[in-house]
């Protein structure tokens, strides 16, 4: 199967393996029978193979021009990724409510660190990366891709908050809530201060490596030079 029916699979396939196994029933009794380690070690992996397989799909579906793409408009990207993988980076060991399918957030209301900053970095990672490719990517194919990716990443931040609020007392929700933030810029030098032991000293190197790293592999995973030449 080629072309849309191919994009169309892999967006279906995509859809259920994020929204389905997320059901609370559906998502307990996989971690009773496989364990919480094995359970998500495993949809991690699956979560990473159908991702790029939909990638992959859109890039082989037929091309509709929604707009041209302009050698400035790669600058978009290129100036917003290096702040999308320093919040997966930091985001990936945080205890936010986007984490871990907990029964309650685990965020220490009076030293909320990174989540004073946001409490979503990861969702923020997905919405800067899907957005920002949005602009120098106007075939149809890809803003259906990039336009979902950005949709689900925004919705997934107030449905996480929205399941925090009912998991919460109404007072443990109000000291929460105070304490973070969705995104508040102003917090960075107050969510970062004092916290550079070995493993924010760990993640910041790999941050800066993995720009780069990933500007080099572009080319031959994607196809496409991200840089704006």
């Amino acid at each position: 199967m080629t072309g849309w029916g191919s994009f169309a699979v892999a967006g279906l396939a995509f859809l259920l393996t994020h929204f389905v196994p997320a059901r609370p029933a559906i998502r307990a009794r996989l971690i009773a029978t496989l364990g919480r380690r094995l359970w998500f070690s495993l949809y991690g992996l699956i979560s990473l193979a159908v991702t790029a397989w939909v990638i992959a799909a859109a890039s082989q579906a037929p091309f509709v021009e929604l707009w041209p793409q302009l050698p400035w408009t790669r600058w978009v990207p290129n100036l917003i990724m290096p702040i999308a993988i320093a919040l997966a980076v930091s985001g990936l060991p945080s205890r936010t409510v986007t984490l871990g399918g907990r029964r309650t957030p685990r965020v220490d209301v009076a030293d909320p660190g990174l989540a004073a900053l946001t409490r979503h970095p990861l969702l923020w990672a997905l919405a800067l990366w899907s957005g920002s490719h949005l602009l120098p990517n106007g075939d149809l194919a890809h803003v259906l891709l990039f336009g979902g990716f950005l949709a689900m990443a925004l919705a997934g931040m107030a449905a996480f908050d929205r399941r925090a609020r009912t998991r919460l007392s109404a007072e443990e929700a109000g000291a929460y809530f105070a304490s973070t933030a969705i995104f508040a810029p102003r917090a960075l030098v107050r969510a970062t201060s004092g916290r550079w032991d070995r493993g924010n000293l760990a993640r910041l190197i790999l941050a800066l490596g993995l720009w780069p790293a990933l500007l080099l592999l572009h080319p031959y995973v994607i196809g496409l030079s991200p840089l704006p030449i």
